[in-house]
């Protein structure tokens, strides 16, 4: 373990002004980061601990929901009304990691978590997260759990939450609190970048920017529904997994709500998916064709060939059981 300084922030606009400084992290649950710095992939010279802030809050705001950023994911999942109105985000949630590491992980850190591509975390390997222009040995190497949407020719690493696929579902708009102690909301599909020739350059973040909360829009109508699938039952990141949030009306689909993990290199939604169910009657017909726009630029790389199969059965699996709740 390398030498670093650490400070303990008394408020959001200190934590975000200090973290601007180079090299330097925030820390709150540290499921994440404490891993990576073990391995020397981050070597930070200063931690800013932002765990004691008053950032633990749940609030009913014009509607919809406030949720502070250190709530922890355990927490969020249990809270009654994400339980009853944003049912997909509870069971994104609760399909992530373990029970000891929800009790831990917090909203904010779980939006911001890196990839657990094998080849970032391996520090002799060529990854060009780790290290820029360096190369990326996933596009060539072991791959199975790799992306097949959002690629470049720099990266293939997959975003791995669970719980930004459900948000990314919901709409949710991120708030920040900026280095020079302005705020910001960032609509959640602006929240992560794609990896084009800087996947270093992960979220539209500032230098110090600050995650404070994520709102929650008015309750969606619909079936919800997350279905992950995985190697194992827990503690196993996707291979595939759907959050759906379906509305039926008078047969028709009236509104269609899709995002995608274990595919992208970040939560992915495509809008000419659910435009293309959206006033249509349920079938097999329909459902097939929805897998097959969500894949027409999908690019397998050797081993994650698979996940394109897999999600021509996923998604449609996902689509009737939404649609056969409302029949």
């Amino acid at each position: 373990m390398r030498q670093f300084d650490y400070v303990r922030a008394t408020s959001p606009n200190e934590a975000a002004h200090v973290a601007a400084e180079a090299s330097t992290k925030f820390i709150a649950g540290g499921t994440n980061l404490l891993d990576l710095m073990k391995l020397q992939v981050e070597v930070p010279t200063k931690l800013v601990d932002i765990s004691r802030l008053a950032l633990k809050t749940i609030e009913e705001v014009d509607g919809g929901l406030r949720i502070g950023a250190l709530v922890s994911n355990s927490d969020l999942a249990a809270h009654e009304r994400v339980r009853r109105d944003y049912a997909v985000l509870s069971r994104a949630l609760l399909a992530g990691a373990s029970g000891q590491l929800r009790n831990k992980a917090t909203t904010g850190g779980n939006l911001l978590q890196r990839t657990r591509c094998g080849y970032f975390y391996e520090t002799t390997s060529r990854c060009n997260k780790r290290e820029p222009g360096s190369g990326c040995d996933g596009r060539e190497g072991f791959n199975r759990i790799l992306a097949v949407l959002g690629t470049s020719e720099a990266c293939i690493a997959t975003h791995p939450s669970d719980m930004a696929v459900a948000m990314r579902a919901l709409d949710a708009v991120v708030e920040t609190v900026k280095a020079d102690g302005s705020a910001r909301e960032i609509p959640i599909a602006e929240l992560h970048r794609l990896p084009g020739g800087t996947p270093q350059i992960e979220t539209s973040l500032e230098p110090g920017e600050l995650i404070t909360a994520v709102r929650l829009p008015k309750p969606i109508e619909g079936t919800h529904l997350y279905r992950k699938v995985r190697d194992r039952a827990s503690y196993a990141f996707a291979l595939v997994s759907v959050a759906a949030v379906v509305r039926v009306e008078g047969g028709k689909i009236a509104d269609a709500r899709l995002a995608f993990g274990g595919l992208g290199t970040v939560p992915w939604r495509d809008a000419a998916v659910e435009d293309a169910l959206k006033g249509q009657a349920p079938s097999d017909t329909l459902f097939a064709k929805a897998a097959d726009i969500l894949l027409r630029e999908a690019k397998g790389f050797g081993d994650n060939d698979f996940k394109l199969e897999l999600t021509r059965r996923t998604l449609p699996a996902v689509l009737h059981e939404a649609t056969r709740d409302q029949s």
